[in-house]
């Protein structure tokens, strides 16, 4: 998940827990038009995964003695793969908190 993907899902979560505390809660509206938060998530969870394998194949290549692969190109690969791990574990560690404040809500 990039950075701008990240930055748009906490912003909106941040809106939400707004009018929370502000007693505006409305029901949310669908947007047949526009891509849903699952599939936001799905895609995120995709190009981690993805950046992962890449990183992976390019250690494998290294590791046999592929001419065409540097110690660079690997180290830059492992870092974009831990990074983005790291981002998505933030978002999911983020939303598990924002699930517990809701369930821990009185009705």
């Amino acid at each position: 998940m990039s950075s701008p993907e990240i930055n748009s899902v906490l912003a909106q979560m941040r809106v939400l827990a707004q009018d929370l505390h502000a007693g505006e809660v409305q029901q949310p509206q669908a947007r047949p038009d526009g891509p849903g938060f699952a599939k936001a998530m799905q895609e995120a969870l995709e190009s981690v995964n993805v950046q992962q394998s890449q990183a992976a194949e390019l250690v494998n290549r290294f590791e046999t003695g592929a001419d065409d692969t540097s110690v660079a190109e690997v180290m830059v690969a492992m870092q974009k793969a831990s990074v983005s791990f790291q981002a998505m574990t933030e978002v999911r560690n983020r939303l598990v908190e924002a699930y517990r404040e809701i369930m821990s809500m009185p009705l």
